[in-house]
């Protein structure tokens, strides 16, 4: 053990003017109390740490100041041995004692001390997510009164989102990750005087916000109250559970496009959790045309399996026979060294061998039983990994499948898109261009003149961008999803409790028992990712394989069987209920939306022809571009450009009223927020080939392009209010020359009723390279027909 003070804050920490000091007498205490109602030698043990106390003079009132800590080594050991695991070794845990409000270590296990000094010496370390000195405040703050709230007033803070710690392995050049849990049952907080009076209501609103700290400061100022006794620190190597945790987080947040630095991401996680920078992956999704195996042409590593299996070995004939064979009967392979005796006779080994890998491993990966391609796990010539570093990667191969699986997806989306766009007429507004581009090529063609890839380009066109989302839709899923499992627990439950007397046996206890518990998990907290799995797994296998059991067993239990797989499988029966009314509400919304704009589209050509493109995402997104460019036989005039903006402002109100509308007819009751950016300058667009869509041209125009994806979720600045809400329109801008033509806008459709004369200006949070933002912010009137 050591017995050394050490600031864990590294100078980050602000100072706090708070009566704390290091204290044994919440300790004492507790010996005492569990003294009176222990019947075992642990009273003896209590009583010689009690004696140990006194004969150094320390009582339960007694203070000990900063510099005399060294001086308790003993009764730390003491304080150790009580509260730590019994039968782990020192060795084996990183525990410490720190002084009360302060990050401040003074008596801790020697893999503590290694553990936070590491981190401290070693300047080039990098934090996942580097905190200001303020952030560490605000954690503190919320620590402290936390702890004031609940012990004084029996009121509960929310609890803060944990948070991982990690930083680079000086040995590996891998992250590893730490979680910090803090034992308080030896600090006690007391009030000085009277405790002043709190408004519960008024505090539960505030408490979530950044600003709530700085409202209990002023009601609840710290020079109130007194802190006594010390924290006992426990951390914990999360890596394997955060590095599974971040293949996951790519599996929901990537998008297409971004393929390769997804996979980039995913095969760091894996390297992490195999704590080897050594070991190579690759990964190898399958996906078909026509039911057939094709090559994907993305890459998931560092390509040696599209080295091996590509096309510069096989010819898509040949590749689509060995995939074929393959998923009809997917094994696992592994060999330490495949230039081994027996391996060597291994002629598909060949491609491997001549790359140079050295050990290999071939891991098939599912999705719902059907196989979705392949990991490979390598290294290069003199190094090695045997069977045990194989099985640390058990946790990440679902969340791979998975991740697979939606490369799948969107592959065949992409497939569906290039029909769409290739077989499908283009907008009148551009198709001339495309005419005559087609032209020039047919006739060099015919001329059997060098044949040119002309680019298609519209000069100096003003853009237009609107989007209608639905509101909280990721926080509607989840709950729908809990809803499900709950009611399908119910109703398991339910029909098990039929099907007792067909099978009065400890197997049928089992389930109900298990059934009940998922029932109790679920009521009391959210599910985490292993959890939900679990219960799917047995909602999905063990309860149905048993039914299926009972039923065989006894043919009278036929009907109540089968009546509960009748549910099960019903897509809009009880079992799936909450899923399927968000669905068909969000579909609801989606295509009532995606058909208004449709026929407004029409109806702008007529004032003058524009690009109009529609983006589904869990709304509706639109870009629009109109100039001279793209009607080059049709005079444009500013007067257009207004038209449509007065157009966009518009149809946002419209489309406001109709989602509203149609809350009376979901099942699920769901509301969407308004967003329109605008951009007061003109910008080049062009058709690019590779992915058969306009897209922006020039480093300045792609600033707008920037700015566009990430607007979405901005937050008001200085809070933590999202801009966009339900039932209001929000213009987001960079200048006031820029909305200054929507103002007109805005105030005709007041007085006409379309909108309140509430007029919010606000100025938006920073965003990566994104600062001086603006908005306007005005909320629509349901009640009045209007004009637009």
């Amino acid at each position: 053990m050591i017995n050394t003070i050490l600031d864990v804050s590294a100078t980050k920490a602000m100072s706090l003017d708070v009566d704390a000091a290091v204290s044994f007498g919440p300790f004492l205490r507790h010996l005492q109390n569990r003294i009176a109602v222990e019947k075992t030698v642990k009273a003896s043990f209590y009583r010689t740490i009690i004696e140990q106390f006194e004969m150094c003079g320390i009582t339960p009132d007694t203070d000990i100041p900063m510099d005399k800590l060294g001086d308790y080594g003993l009764l730390m050991e003491y304080i150790y041995a009580c509260v730590s695991p019994a039968l782990t070794g020192e060795e084996e845990i990183a525990w410490g004692l720190a002084v009360p409000l302060q990050p401040i270590v003074f008596y801790g296990t020697e893999a503590m001390y290694n553990m936070l000094t590491l981190r401290l010496e070693d300047k080039s370390q990098t934090y996942v997510v580097e905190k200001t000195p303020e952030d560490h405040h605000r954690e503190r703050l919320h620590f402290i009164y936390s702890l004031i709230l609940k012990r004084l007033y029996n009121f509960q803070i929310p609890a803060q989102a944990q948070l991982h710690h990690a930083w680079t392995h000086a040995e590996t050049g891998l992250l590893r990750y730490y979680s910090v849990s803090m034992d308080t049952d030896y600090l006690e907080v007391t009030a000085k005087g009277s405790l002043p009076e709190l408004n519960f209501s008024e505090l539960q609103g505030r408490v979530v916000e950044a600003s709530g700290y700085d409202l209990l400061e002023e009601i609840l100022p710290l020079h109130l109250f007194r802190f006594r006794g010390f924290a006992v620190l426990n951390v914990c190597d999360v890596t394997a559970e955060q590095s599974v945790d971040n293949i996951k987080n790519v599996r929901l947040t990537r998008t297409p496009g971004n393929e390769e630095e997804s996979y980039n991401s995913v095969i760091r996680s894996l390297k992490t959790l195999v704590k080897n920078d050594r070991i190579e992956f690759d990964l190898f999704p399958f996906v078909r045309v026509n039911g057939k195996p094709v090559y994907g042409y993305v890459k998931g590593g560092n390509g040696i399996l599209f080295s091996v299996w590509g096309e510069q070995t096989l010819t898509p004939e040949q590749f689509s026979e060995v995939a074929e064979a393959y998923c009809a009967n997917p094994k696992s392979f592994f060999s330490p060294d495949i230039n081994g005796r027996v391996e060597i006779k291994m002629k598909y080994l060949d491609g491997f061998r001549n790359a140079g890998v050295r050990s290999l491993a071939l891991l098939p990966l599912f999705y719902n039983h059907n196989p979705v391609g392949v990991l490979c796990m390598h290294t290069w010539k003199d190094q090695t990994f045997d069977e045990k570093i194989i099985a640390l990667l058990e946790p990440a191969i679902s969340p791979i499948g998975q991740l697979l699986q939606i490369y799948i997806d969107e592959f065949n989306l992409e497939l569906e898109n290039i029909i769409k766009e290739h077989f499908t007429s283009i907008q009148p507004s551009v198709q001339w261009k495309f005419n005559e581009v087609a032209w020039h090529y047919l006739h060099a063609r015919k001329k059997h003149r060098p044949l040119v890839s002309e680019r298609i380009d519209f000069k100096e066109v003003y853009p237009i961008y609107g989007a209608v989302d639905i509101r909280n839709s990721t926080v509607e899923r989840n709950m729908a999803i809990k809803a499900d499992l709950e009611n399908h627990l119910q109703i398991l439950s339910d029909t098990l409790a039929e099907l007792q007397p067909y099978d009065p046996s400890s197997l049928m206890q089992e389930m109900r028992f298990n059934c009940s518990k998922w029932q109790q998990t679920l009521q009391k907290a959210e599910l985490g990712s292993l959890a939900e799995n679990t219960l799917n797994n047995f909602l999905a296998e063990e309860s149905c394989q048993y039914l299926h059991y009972v039923r065989e067993q006894d043919p009278k239990a036929t009907p109540i069987v089968d009546k509960f797989l009748g549910m099960l499988q019903a897509p809009d029966g009880p079992i799936h209920h909450h899923r399927h009314a968000l669905e068909v509400s969000m579909q609801l919304i989606n295509t009532t939306v995606n058909n208004y704009f449709e026929n407004e589209k029409e109806q702008l050509q007529r004032a003058y022809p524009c690009y109009f493109e529609k983006f589904r995402t869990d709304g509706v997104e639109y870009d629009a571009y109109i100039g001279q460019s793209i009607s080059p036989d049709k005079p444009f005039n500013p007067l257009h450009l207004k038209n449509i903006r007065l157009w966009q402002l518009s149809s946002m109100v419209a489309v406001t009223r109709l989602t509203h509308a149609l809350i009376s007819e979901m099942a699920r009751p769901l509301e969407t927020t308004q967003l329109i950016f605008i951009h007061n300058h003109t910008i080049d667009i062009s058709f690019r080939r590779d992915e058969r869509k306009f897209d922006v041209e020039g480093a300045y125009n792609i600033r707008y392009q920037m700015i566009k994806k990430r607007i979405d979720k901005v937050h008001i600045k200085g809070t933590t209010e999202r801009l966009t809400q339900p039932g209001k329109i929000a213009l987001i801008y960079s200048g006031e020359r820029d909305v200054a033509e929507y103002r007109p806008f805005i105030a005709y459709l007041q007085e006409t009723n379309a909108l309140s004369n509430e007029l919010e200006e606000l100025e938006l949070e920073e965003l990566q390279g994104l600062s001086g933002l603006k908005a306007l912010r005005v909320s629509v009137i349901y009640s009045s027909p209007g004009t637009c």
